[in-house]
């Protein structure tokens, strides 16, 4: 049986790659991707080149351009980037099937498994795809090839921001081991603050640590650190047209209900059964959906994005919130509440330069990490917040 063999391709930055193929003068110069008449705008995206100023995912546009005033603000264009996505697919399938997209971000993960008969080696698989893109798109992905999905992925965030990488079977702990930790997929910013916490800056400290001794310090993310640290992920890459991961979670109200504080304290529960789900699938959410099913029978639906991504019931239920207000607009009682987490991602894991922690707070991820520790061990029941449990007085007029 052949080995398993995982291509990762990226475009780095890439709706800025994109938006300078269409406009060459922006090349070179720090550039931003933000919805700039928006109030509270965030950057959506960045170059490198306003990466090295400071500049991060999720930023208050204000501050980007304070931390460098020169930078260049573009528009988000959503069709533009999907299309440069549904390119890039088409170069890559006549390769595999096995080929699973993160949403219109550059990423692609390529199982060529069993493929070498055919197309000759995985790298030479991953160095033709390259040229041809470069040749017809006027992008440049990275490219990396390991045995799973986790190493692909930390071997192109080595390369960045252009070039190369392959990892050979056995090579796992040598080429981790003297990485920075935040290069590792599928850590949240609290395992970093509580790594920090402990001088844990590179991988083969970590690898010290013996499963135990990890889940003592970081209660249920023991398991995951000890894993992801070792370079072990059996998760497959999905094929192409495959239903993208979501999570779902229900509530229906025993009796249909407009009390505010009845609405919140199911919305709060559902978050809390949805978010340990996530930590559990080391992923996070992008984006967050509400359904409401009203006495009358009249359904709505909103989704609002998170930005960062995350897994956190805080920062979830913060979102959830405003998302519930958007659909909530009738005197109506409510039947149903359903909430749906989707475009699942490995969290961003990036602590900022300049100290700004409020998007994140590492307390609340702390907390978390005991909480699913402890339901891990006495079930989902054995321990939750006042909030998901009370129904308060008053009705929504």
């Amino acid at each position: 049986m052949d080995a398993r063999t995982i291509i990762h391709l990226n475009v780095a930055d890439f709706a800025v790659a994109v938006e300078r193929v269409l406009d060459a003068r922006l090349r070179g110069r720090p550039v931003v991707i933000a919805p700039e008449g928006a109030n509270r705008a965030a950057v959506f995206d960045m170059s490198d080149e306003a990466f090295l100023h400071g500049i991060r995912k999720g930023m208050a546009l204000a501050r980007a351009r304070r931390l460098c005033p020169d930078t260049v603000v573009i528009a988000p264009h959503a069709d533009r980037y999907e299309q440069a996505m549904r390119d890039l697919l088409a170069r890559a399938l006549p390769y595999s099937p096995l080929i699973e997209m993160t949403d219109s971000n550059g990423h692609i993960f390529m199982d060529a498994t069993g493929t070498r008969r055919l197309f000759g080696p995985a790298y030479d698989i991953a160095w033709r795809i390259r040229k041809t893109v470069r040749k017809e798109l006027g992008l440049d992905p990275i490219w990396s090839v390991a045995h799973n999905k986790l190493l692909a992925k930390v071997a192109t965030r080595v390369v960045k921001p252009a070039g190369e990488y392959i990892l050979e079977e056995g090579q796992e702990q040598a080429f981790l081991a003297p990485l920075p930790v935040d290069l590792v997929p599928g850590l949240d910013d609290g395992d970093l603050v509580r790594l920090r916490e402990f001088r844990l800056d590179r991988v083969g400290q970590v690898l010290a640590w013996s499963l135990p001794q990890l889940e003592v310090v970081f209660a249920g993310r023991g398991q995951i650190l000890y894993e992801s640290m070792r370079g072990i992920d059996g998760s497959p890459v999905l094929p192409v047209g495959a239903e993208k991961p979501t999570l779902t979670a229900d509530h229906d109200f025993g009796n249909d209900s407009n009390d505010v504080e009845t609405l919140h304290a199911a919305l709060f529960a559902l978050i809390e059964k949805a978010g340990r789900n996530l930590r559990q699938r080391r992923m996070a959410a992008q984006r967050l959906g509400i359904v409401l099913d009203y006495s009358d029978g009249l359904r709505v639906a909103r989704q609002g994005s998170l930005t960062p991504p995350s897994a956190n019931d805080r920062l979830l239920f913060e979102t959830a919130k405003v998302v519930l207000d958007r659909a909530w607009t009738r005197r109506v009682r409510i039947r149903h509440l359903r909430l749906c987490l989707d475009r699942l991602t490995f969290p961003p894991a990036q602590l900022d330069l300049f100290g700004d922690r409020s998007q994140s707070p590492p307390k609340d991820d702390r907390l978390m990490q005991s909480l699913d520790a402890i339901r891990g061990k006495f079930g989902e029941t054995a321990v939750c917040f006042g909030r998901g449990l009370g129904c308060g007085e008053g009705e929504r007029n």
